[in-house]
């Protein structure tokens, strides 16, 4: 059964057994990674796992796991961001086809209410249709689609009190 935990220095094994797994020079999607971030040293791996889950990022990351292994990542950005949306996500290759992501974005849409969110906006890359059905799957709602991104709102029920 998979579970989202909070990302954690303890399986820096398991992350670099899943970034391998996405291959050279791919964007691992979720995972919240720059261009400057060293994760593949003990102390790189640390130092960014601190960037990600500290008080100064207005974001919740998870990590997608099971029986030790992580199988993806999702974040939920807490505040609106155009060229993002509020939510990212990403499965390795091995382990998609499961329903992972869209049982994971449910996930993150409850956290989202939670937050007192009132909708949320989700990119895919056009050709991407796998993540689009994930979206659709949650809710989302098509709202634009440029040629390479589509935009998807998803309304969020007010939290229960």
């Amino acid at each position: 059964m998979p579970s989202l935990i909070p990302p954690t220095t303890r399986m820096h094994t398991a992350f670099l057994d899943c970034r391998h797994d996405w291959g050279p020079g791919l964007h691992e999607d979720g995972f919240g990674i720059t261009a400057t971030d060293d994760v593949d040293t003990p102390d790189g791996f640390t130092t960014w796992i601190h960037r990600i889950t500290g008080h100064d990022h207005p974001a919740t990351p998870r990590w997608i796991t099971e029986d030790g292994q992580i199988l993806g990542a999702i974040t939920l950005q807490h505040h609106h961001n155009p060229r993002t949306g509020h939510i990212g996500y990403g499965v390795r290759p091995t382990a998609r086809g499961r329903g992972l992501a869209t049982w994971a974005l449910a996930e993150t849409l409850t956290l989202a209410q939670a937050l007192g969110l009132d909708r949320v906006l989700l990119l895919c890359l056009t050709e991407n249709s796998a993540s689009a059905r994930t979206i659709e799957r949650n809710g989302g709602t098509l709202t634009t689609d440029d040629g390479h991104l589509r935009h998807y709102w998803i309304t969020l029920a007010p939290a229960p009190e």
